[in-house]
């Protein structure tokens, strides 16, 4: 078993600017004859990150975080506690750093979690046969994907516990809506963060 470890969260932390689709398409992506399974999706995605690195060697990808609109428990299997079907936002996002530079890559063009995952496992695969075929070395192939690292959770940002209640979240908004919005003389990175932030908080709480 690898020992690379791969961190779920939830919710989705969609890249800030990276636009999203409007229009999804079926999802193609399948396993032995069967549309592939948000596990099978996620464990191609391992597979792909490890091949980035020589056997015995130190990993090249570290700190990686997988975050999708799917809640999972702390051992890492989905939680039963929440529905089963695909949330409405399927969009996926990985973060990780390479040879210590942040990366991400992110996939919301199909209609379905596993195969936006299956996706960027594919985009993986496409992006180190440059290397393979000696077209260009890792660090060149991804260079289009640097990024800053994941979003602060959003209770972080509105400054209030995780535990809040949604109208705890409300309040909290409203209160630093005042000031960061740019009508009001805020910054638009500010506003955009705070915004992201909400969006999260009410996706999480299933307002």
């Amino acid at each position: 078993m690898s020992g690379l470890e791969v961190t779920m969260r939830y919710p989705l932390l969609w890249p800030n600017g990276r636009p999203r689709t409007a229009d999804r398409k079926p999802a193609l992506f399948r396993h032995e004859g069967s549309p592939i399974t948000f596990d099978r999706a996620r464990r191609r995605i391992r597979e792909q990150l490890d091949t980035m690195t020589r056997a015995g060697r130190k990993y090249r990808t570290t700190d990686v975080i997988l975050s999708c609109n799917i809640r999972f428990t702390q051992s890492g299997a989905r939680d039963r506690n929440f529905a089963q079907r695909d949330p409405d936002d399927v969009g996926v996002a990985l973060y990780f750093n390479l040879d210590g530079r942040p990366h991400v890559l992110a996939c919301d063009r199909w209609d379905t979690v596993a195969g936006n995952a299956a996706a960027i496992a594919a985009h993986i695969d496409a992006l180190r046969g440059q290397e393979r075929w000696g077209v260009a070395d890792l660090a060149q192939a991804f260079a289009g994907h640097a990024a800053l690292p994941p979003p602060d959770p959003w209770w972080s940002v509105l400054d209030i516990p995780r535990t809040s209640s949604i109208d705890e979240i409300h309040a909290a908004y409203r209160h630093q809506a005042r000031f960061a919005h740019p009508n009001a003389g805020g910054q638009r990175a500010a506003w955009d963060r705070l915004s992201a932030a909400y969006d999260a908080a009410k996706a999480e709480k299933g307002r």
